[in-house]
Order: structure tokens, then sequence, then C-alpha cells
């Protein structure tokens, strides 16, 4: 059975969906069968590992609301054990439209359970946001990866969000866990950024990756070319971190 890993952060623009791509990626590198599921409405997931969301007839919507089965709307990416469920622009609308429906906060859940065999790993990328799709992506995850920019600003609402992830534990998914804090948008130069790690470890004591993703310009291209950083850069300092963060993960197993 597969491992849910819901990558989320209601704080935009700290490496979330980088983050999720490129460890998918990096799973799919080292042999594991990957499923990336992009349940941000702003579909930069699936644009970024190279799939035009705009010409997309359907989406993980459309498999939330009930309309498609999950296994109908998976696409294939170039890299191979690597496959997305996509996200479209009708997903703008779904935490609007979900709260109408029966058990609203396990629709995907429900829905990853008919491939979850298919898989090693499923990778979450939910939206900025504490709404009710995020709240979907802990209810279906098993454990949850929190990237957190090493800049000023970039422990506010940490405690929000773990509040958040507190409650669906007490009262959602008892046996969900927090897998632990990546330090992304790394800067060594910059004196702010291991005061900011030095505090993140006082959050997740023995929970923050060794592998620490640097600021690089080379991450941020990657997605304008609908490519994650192994095939846009392998030999990068932020594709070798991705390699190291992804080790990690499969070494958790053993």
């Amino acid at each position: 059975m597969g491992k849910i890993i819901a990558v989320v952060n209601q704080k935009g623009g700290v490496g979330k969906t980088t983050t999720a791509v490129n460890l998918g990626a990096y799973l799919a590198y080292l042999g594991k069968g990957v499923l990336l599921v992009d349940i941000d409405p702003q579909a930069n997931a699936t644009s970024g590992i190279g799939i035009d969301h705009k010409n997309l007839e359907h989406g993980i919507y459309e498999s939330l609301i009930g309309q498609k089965p999950i296994y109908e709307i998976i696409k294939r990416t170039l890299q191979e054990n690597f496959n997305v469920a996509p996200a479209t622009i009708s997903l703008a609308g779904a935490g609007i439209e979900m709260v109408h429906l029966d058990d609203r906060e396990f629709r995907l859940e429900k829905i990853l359970k008919e491939v979850r065999d298919e898989y090693d790993y499923i990778i979450v990328d939910g939206p900025p946001s504490l709404g009710l799709l995020t709240i979907n992506s802990l209810v279906a995850a098993d454990e949850v990866l929190i990237p957190v920019q090493s800049e000023y600003f970039a422990l506010e609402g940490l405690g929000q969000l773990l509040n958040t992830i507190g409650l669906v534990q007490n009262n959602l998914k008892p046996n969900l866990s927090v897998m632990g804090a990546i330090i992304t948008m790394y800067d060594s130069r910059n004196r702010l950024s291991e005061s900011v790690m030095n505090e993140l470890h006082q959050y997740f004591p023995n929970r923050v990756f060794r592998s620490i993703i640097p600021r690089s310009v080379r991450l941020a291209e990657a997605p304008s070319y609908g490519r994650s950083i192994l095939h846009y850069d392998s030999k990068s300092k932020g594709a070798k971190a991705y390699e190291r963060l992804a080790r990690e993960i499969v070494d958790l197993e053993k």
C-alpha cells in the first residue's frame, strides 16, 4: 500500500509546489512508483510537470465531486514511474461546491483508495490556504511534509498550521502524523537563514530533514519549461538537494 504524503503550508511562496514536484521526480528516479496529486486551483504542479492544464477536459475536480473515477483522469509524465492527477481551472470553485457534499472532508481520501495500491508514494500538493481542499489533503494523508522558507516571517502562521493538523488528528484522522519540516530557499550567506533554521528545530525537535533546499535560479526556472529539476539541470545544487531529500524519505521506510 502506497504512502500518502501531503505537502502543506498555508503560506504561499515557500517552495511547496517545487518540493512536491521535485520530491516526486526523485522518488521516481529512485525506482519508486509515484503519483503527484495536484489539488491547488493554481495548477502549478500540473503545468510544472509539463501538462497544459488549460486544455484538459477533466482533472481532479471531477473525481472529487464524483463525476469521474480517478484512474480516468491520471496522466503520464515524461518520466517513467511518475504520473499526475492534474488540476484544472474547475478546481477553483471546488471548496465552495464541496461544502454541500456528504463526507466533504473525506472526498480525496476516498478516491485515492482506488489507486493507492498501484504506487509506492502519492504526493499531494495542496493550496496555500487552510480551506476544505487542504483539509482533504490532510485527511487523505498518512504524513505531512511542511516546507518552510528560511526568511523573515517564515514561521509566522506555522502555529496555525500545526493547530489545524491537531484538529484533523483529533476529529478526522487520528493516525495522521507530521513527517517533518524541510527548509527551503536557504541562503548560507544570510544570517537570518541560520536563525530561522534554529527556530525550526524548536518547533520540530528531531523532525527537521537534514537536506536543505538552497535558493536557486535553476529551481525557479525549471517549471517554466515544464520540467522537474531532475530533467532541467540534474547537476545543480537544487537537484542534489532534492535527491538527498528523496533518499532521506526512502530511508525512513527501512
